[in-house]
């Protein structure tokens, strides 16, 4: 059977690229190979190995093939555009191919994985045609771990196959390692038809399906890398599957080590959803980057183990500026492989929103030439850059990157953090109670407004479990209860942490923190792990008190912090909580028939816990009305 799979290879490709394949004792592989040659028909196949002189085949192909442009000033950048229908995670095309007879939660898209295979295989037929058949061959997690995964894609972009250059750790000898056994996770992709300007034509019939049964991932009519390489969020949705068989978790998660007194650091992960704030915690100024997407946790010996699935970041760039990222904002202006897409290119240079200077009145952008003042089909402005214009570039050009990235073991954890977008309830930091009040009352009740990120309206507010909701291969309150049971089999479940970067006053509707705020409520956690701060009981959890928020705020920010502000922060707002666990409730009754039990005892609990406040001291409870409990002495504020 492998002779006879290889045997049909031949014809497509070199005698180099056929010995290639020939090394690799995997009669999946090869069928795979075949059947995606046989569907989309390429003219050619290349095989990438990963030597230096066909990683830089790729890049060079890239743009040969003007799927990129070198045409900038810095050293090594490089620009793409991914054409204005295709900025996005489009949820309305990327499904689920479940099994006759099976389902997932409602909140799940999904469809029938017969009729999803035979529309996505017919919009895949011939769509390589004048194309070469790209195969990259990848590991997620550090290689010889318990947390590698093997991974292969076959593309007709050389965009896609630069990308992920940049994003993975280098798979190929891992391949010829791996024994007939290997589980491996596969993606097919095409570009699909591309006009004049190299973006994808049919952006109408764009899907993204994934057969997490066969662990297989199927896209075309799409170049968003969000999109396009398979092992973002899309490999995340089989990763999950797997996790849920083996016991272990995959999640939508930043990791980062936090500096301490007396030279420690401690590991945080954090699940935000997109553009609210996950990066640029990951990337504080003094602390160190570990993972700024996707991280599988596992019980090593009853410790909490982490690894970074990836070894490189696409980030959203608006936003990113000397003053609020200055670290991240250096690299992006310093020669060095980088990939800058749906940014405003001119003068040879990269341009994007709230970089913290004055745009060009005229350039070009993912929609041809822009000019200031230009309005679309429906009389709306047309931005010089998108919301989600991105960069991608590897973790290892970073000076503040991890050492442990490529530990097989990963790191322990010490903490977890959740946060979104919520306006109107939570404070800018809390603890939970306990694993599980944590996990309901900061992961599953998550609840944030969408964001440019995704491909749909704008400014609808919405529950997003875990921030991970899109991506959950389970039903949702199995997932839930796999989060549940993992806590409660460590020796010790790391303390968990809710974070909200967006509350507003709500009578002007401004801001009550600063973007650099977030570090003192990092720092925060940081000592709360390890019992050198205080904390005040309220109803939806543990609150600093003003004393260590007050120091910290000095010795991180060199600012004042008032006891006006802190007060204006750390309020309960009894209403809107208990609205919120309204919400919350309404939508696992709704669409999550399996909720486990423990989730509406956490909710009642919390609801009434703040329904007893508000007997005792009102709507709107000053955080100074509660006690605070293992609050440090003088002395001890000192050494922190």
């Amino acid at each position: 059977m492998l002779q006879t799979y290889l045997e049909t290879l031949q014809a497509r490709m070199s005698r180099d690229d056929y010995h290639k394949l020939c090394a690799l004792d995997s009669p999946g592989v090869h069928q795979f190979i075949v059947e995606a040659a046989e569907l989309c028909n390429p003219d050619g196949i290349f095989i990438c190995d990963d030597s230096p002189d066909e990683v830089a085949r790729i890049r060079n192909m890239a743009i040969v093939s003007r799927e990129e442009s070198a045409a900038l000033a810095m050293a090594g950048h490089t620009f793409h555009f991914d054409g204005p229908y295709d900025q996005g995670r489009d949820r309305a095309v990327t499904k689920f191919l479940v099994a006759k007879g099976s389902t997932l939660s409602r909140a799940i898209n999904q469809m029938d994985q017969d009729e999803g295979l035979v529309e996505i295989r017919g919009l895949l037929r011939n769509a390589m045609k004048g194309h070469t058949m790209i195969v990259r061959f990848l590991i997620l997690g550090p290689a010889n771990s318990a947390f590698t995964i093997h991974c292969l894609e076959c593309t007709d972009s050389w965009y896609v196959a630069h990308s992920v250059d940049l994003l993975y750790r280098h798979g190929y000898d891992a391949f010829r390692q791996a024994g007939r056994e290997t589980e491996y996770f596969k993606t097919l992709h095409s570009a699909g038809r591309l006009n004049e300007d190299m973006v994808s034509l049919e952006h109408e019939k764009k899907r993204i399906y994934i057969d997490y049964l066969a662990n297989t991932v199927y896209s075309v009519n799409t170049q968003y890398a969000g999109n396009s390489v398979g092992f973002k969020k899309l490999a995340l949705r089989l990763a999950i599957h797997k996790a849920h068989r083996e016991g272990w978790l995959a999640e939508h998660f930043m990791m980062m080590g936090v500096h301490g007194p007396g030279g420690r650091k401690t590991y945080f992960a954090g699940a935000f959803p997109s553009a609210c704030g996950k990066t640029s915690t990951a990337m504080l100024p003094g602390e160190t980057i570990l993972a700024d997407d996707i991280t599988y946790v596992r019980n090593m010996g009853g410790i909490c183990r982490a690894v970074n699935v990836e070894s490189g970041i696409f980030g959203i760039v608006n936003d990113v500026n000397p003053g609020d990222d200055a670290l991240i904002y250096r690299v992006l202006t310093s020669p060095g492989e980088i990939i800058f897409s749906n940014v405003l290119i001119k003068d040879a240079k990269p341009w994007w929103l709230g970089m913290g200077c004055e745009l060009p009145k005229e350039g070009i952008n993912y929609g041809g030439h822009w000019r200031e003042g230009m309005t679309d089909a429906a009389g709306e402005q047309v931005l010089p850059a998108h919301q989600n214009a991105r960069y991608t570039l590897a973790l290892k050009a970073l000076p503040n990157r991890d050492p442990e990235l490529q530990n097989p073991l990963g790191v322990e954890l010490g903490g977890i953090m959740y946060g979104g977008r919520d306006y109107r309830g939570y404070g800018p930091v809390q603890q939970g109670f306990s694993w599980e009040h944590g996990i309901v009352a900061y992961g599953a009740a998550l609840e944030t407004e969408t964001t440019f990120a995704v491909v749909e309206e704008e400014r609808k507010h919405e529950i997003n479990m875990m921030s991970i909701q899109d991506f959950v291969s389970l039903p949702l309150g199995q997932y839930l209860k796999n989060y549940l049971e993992f806590g409660g089999r460590l020796k010790k479940a790391p303390p968990v942490f809710g974070v909200n970067y967006f509350l507003k006053d709500l009578e002007t509707g401004e801001f009550l923190n600063d973007r650099r705020d977030k570090h003192v409520w990092v720092k925060w956690m940081e000592l709360r792990v390890h019992d050198q701060a205080g904390a005040i009981e309220s109803p939806t959890g543990r609150l600093p008190g003003y004393d260590d928020l007050r120091l910290l705020f000095s010795q991180v920010l060199g600012k004042d912090y008032t006891k006006e502000d802190y007060v204006k922060q750390f309020t309960i707002r009894v209403p809107e909580n208990l609205a919120k666990l309204c919400r919350v409730e309404t939508f696992y009754r709704e669409n999550v028939p399996d909720a486990p039990p423990k989730l509406f005892s956490v909710i009642n609990e919390q609801r009434e816990r703040l329904i007893g406040a508000r007997e005792h001291f009102g709507d709107y409870i000053s955080p100074e009305s509660f006690a605070e409990q293992g609050s440090p002495d003088d002395q001890a504020r000192a050494n922190i």
